[in-house]
């Protein structure tokens, strides 16, 4: 089943996600890799593509999983949250109905 991931950040979360992106791109990309990843993004601060040192608000993921408590097992794994990036992080189902 899919399952949403939303992460929204600390205010000044910039220097934290940076610090540790690599790795969260890392996770992100074994999961497309396996085929499970459908979509995933940050949510930048302003309207427009680089937010430069604004920085961003959160992140989306929509991603396949085995169960609920796999789906939040990975999300508590997020190197966004252990750096402090991420005040907290929603994980739900996710019905596909478009495209």
């Amino acid at each position: 089943m899919l399952y949403s991931i939303v992460g929204i950040d600390n205010v000044g979360s910039l220097a934290a996600r940076m610090a540790v992106r690599s790795e969260h791109v890392e996770r992100l990309n074994a999961l497309r890799d396996a085929g499970r990843l459908i979509i995933a993004g940050p949510n930048p601060a302003i309207d427009g593509e680089d937010p430069g040192d604004a920085g961003f608000t959160g992140s989306i993921i929509i991603a396949e999983f085995e169960s609920l408590p796999a789906a939040q097992a990975w999300a508590d794994e997020d190197p966004y949250i252990k750096s402090g990036a991420y005040a907290s992080v929603s994980v739900k189902p996710f019905k596909r109905v478009l495209p």
